[in-house]
């Protein structure tokens, strides 16, 4: 069987589910997938803060106000999220990166994060 097509991680692995409630993700099928289209490069698996969450307001991406005609709930803090590689490296720059989820974050996050960096914010408890 040919794996070459799989998706990975930032380990070379399968790439894992990052979250199916609320189902996140650039295609919204609860993977950090990304594709030609995905222009933002949401490959970050993270579990959003209330901090983060502030950053992103602050930024003008507001996370936590649903969005019912965008299938967009509104993220609380313990969510996890597929969040754009630049934002979560803006967010890491201002100091309030939230914790990865290693497994479930697409290995192109590589291009803008290095691996060791998302090691250093990597969420302990996982899965």
């Amino acid at each position: 069987m040919d794996d070459s097509f799989i998706p990975r991680n930032v380990f070379g692995a399968p790439l894992q589910p990052c979250c199916f409630r609320p189902r996140t993700g650039f295609y919204r099928d609860g993977f950090c997938h990304t594709g030609p289209e995905d222009f933002g490069l949401h490959t970050v698996c993270a579990q959003v803060t209330e901090e983060f969450l502030a950053f992103s307001r602050s930024r003008g991406n507001d996370l936590s106000t649903p969005h019912p005609e965008a299938m967009f709930p509104g993220l609380k803090p313990g969510d996890r999220w597929c969040l754009c590689a630049s934002r979560w490296k803006e967010a890491l720059e201002a100091g309030c990166a939230p914790p990865v989820i290693l497994a479930a974050t697409h290995i192109n996050t590589l291009l803008v994060i290095p691996r060791s960096v998302l090691e250093e914010h990597a969420l302990l408890d996982e899965e």
